[in-house]
């Protein structure tokens, strides 16, 4: 049985050969410009522009907690935009992370990405902004896409911010 594999570096620029999927959550508001969507745009402007119009088309599609886009920004490199937040602010209900949102689109992700023939690769998603706990999101990481014989690769920033 194969498990997720930890890596210090730079989740937009996996470092292996085929198909690559980037898998990030994204919140349910519209809201783009923090935490690690900025490191995305940095490189590729394609998987915003893609979530806003998906944002705001939203009534005529599938744009709600638990939704996946993927979007291709290289011939083998994609990106999935996860809605796995409700909001951005932390208040009354607590923290903006929906773990059943992030399983529900990791279930997605992973036929989409078996379809492929792809690895994935990720910060810790749900774990940064969201103020999600890494103990809750990595057994469902586990459960939707390790068990399913997809290669996931997780990676912490070399700075030690991530």
């Amino acid at each position: 049985m194969s498990e997720i594999t930890y890596v210090r570096g730079d989740a937009t620029v996996p470092s292996v050969k085929g198909v690559k999927v980037i898998a990030h959550v994204c919140n349910d508001i519209g809201g783009w410009g923090k935490g690690f969507v900025l490191a995305l745009s940095r490189r590729w402007p394609q998987p915003e522009a893609a979530y806003r119009a998906w944002h705001r088309d939203r009534a005529r599609n599938d744009f709600a907690l638990g939704a996946v886009q993927l979007v291709r920004v290289e011939p083998y490199v994609w990106v999935a935009n996860m809605i796995g937040q409700r909001g951005t602010r932390r208040g009354s209900k607590g923290v903006p992370v929906r773990y059943e949102a992030i399983d529900t689109a990791l279930t997605t992700l992973a036929g989409e990405v078996a379809g492929l023939g792809a690895s994935v690769h990720m910060p810790r998603i749900g774990c940064g902004l969201a103020g999600g706990r890494w103990s809750r999101v990595a057994p469902l990481i586990d459960e939707r896409l390790v068990k399913r014989g997809i290669a996931v690769t997780v990676y912490d920033h070399g700075d030690g911010a991530g």
